[in-house]
This record gives C-alpha cells, sequence and structure tokens, in this order.
C-alpha cells in the first residue's frame, strides 16, 4: 500500500482538484461544497441511498458524505491537477463501503438516459440492484471496520462515507498530482518555488 495502515497514521485520505485547494485549506470540506456535487453525484448517491438498509444507522446517507480513502495501491493511478490529503477524522461518525460495488454501477447510472445505451436500464434493474443491496450489506462501521478489517480482503475497495465537516485544522496536503509525476508538498515546493539565481 501506498501508505502505513491507519492504526499508525490515523489518517484517511481525500482528492481533490487543485483549483478547490485554496477554499479547501481556508474553510474545510463540507459534502456538498464543491461544484461539481449537483450536478455529477448527487442523483447517483441518491439512487444508492434507495438501497440502504434498515439495519443501517439513521445517519448514514450516502448523499451527505465526505468520500475518502483508507488507503491506495502503490501504483494507483490519481486523476492529474489534483491534491491529495490526509485528514483526521472522528471514526464514530464514519462508515465503510466497497466503492467497487458503487463504481459497478456509476456508468450504466449515468449512460442508460442515452438512446444509444438505454438498455443499460435492465442492467440497473437486474444486476445493479443486486451490486447495491450487496454494497450495503457489506458496509459497516468505521470503528467494526477496525476490527473485521474488511478493506483488507481482496475486491474490497473500502471508501470511508465521513459525516462530519473536516475543519482546515484537520487537513494536510500530501502530495501534488500532474500529467507528468506525483509530488509530495515539500518536492513540489523545492521545484516550483525555489528558483535559482534569486
Amino acid at each position: 500500500m501506498l501508505f502505513p495502515d491507519y492504526v499508525e497514521t490515523k489518517t484517511v485520505y481525500h482528492v481533490i482538484s487543485i483549483t478547490d485547494l485554496d477554499k479547501t485549506l481556508r474553510y474545510g470540506i463540507k459534502y456538498d461544497d464543491k461544484n461539481t456535487y449537483k450536478s455529477k453525484y448527487y442523483e447517483f448517491h441518491d439512487y444508492i441511498d434507495k438501497y440502504r438498509k434498515e439495519n443501517i444507522p439513521d445517519w448514514v446517507i450516502r448523499k451527505k458524505a465526505i468520500f475518502g480513502s483508507l488507503n491506495f495501491a502503490k501504483k494507483h493511478k490519481f486523476h492529474s491537477h489534483t491534491a491529495l490529503l490526509g485528514l483526521k477524522i472522528k471514526p464514530g461518525k464514519c462508515w465503510i463501503a466497497n466503492e467497487n460495488l458503487a463504481n459497478e454501477v456509476y456508468e450504466p447510472f449515468i449512460l442508460q438516459k442515452l438512446n444509444e445505451y438505454d438498455k443499460a436500464k435492465e442492467y440497473m434493474e437486474v444486476e445493479g440492484s443486486k451490486m447495491l443491496d450487496n454494497y450495503w450489506d457489506t458496509s459497516t462501521s468505521f470503528n467494526k471496520n477496525l476490527e473485521s478489517r474488511l478493506d483488507k480482503l481482496q475486491r474490497y475497495d473500502a471508501e470511508v462515507l465521513i459525516f462530519h465537516d473536516i475543519k482546515p485544522k484537520d487537513i494536510e496536503v500530501l502530495y501534488i498530482v500532474s500529467d507528468h509525476r506525483m509530488m509530495s508538498k515539500e518536492e513540489w515546493k523545492k521545484h516550483f518555488c525555489s528558483m535559482k539565481g534569486n
């Protein structure tokens, strides 16, 4: 894995566009503070929430979550022009679910609205429903996951659903990612902020 385990670091990870970095470092993170929230994700999160089971606590509402990761594979491909942040969280206000299952239905959910791909509606009704049932059935509280370690299972890509605002003091910039490389904050500053000859 890219980072030491949460048990050692007490840190979860969050990726943002570098255009959001200034605002994030000044004001922290809220679940709905990005321009893309309503346009790209709200409807999808709301759809997944419709499959939420009765045994899941009332406060676990995917469309009101900030999303984080417990870790990444060393060869994980991050999007260009992003910042990878380390976040300090309140474990009792977080939930764990298998992001792989949500990702499996994202494209069909979006593309089923286009005529050329409208047969994806059948996929969503059958396979998509099974995956989203499984998404909630295999989800658990953050603290219970520290005992069961679902996140260590193969094909379980643990997403952390964070149900509290993140204050600026609980955010650390770890890496800046470009098309060409991934640099730690210190490496980036040394490369771009230390002009020779001055």
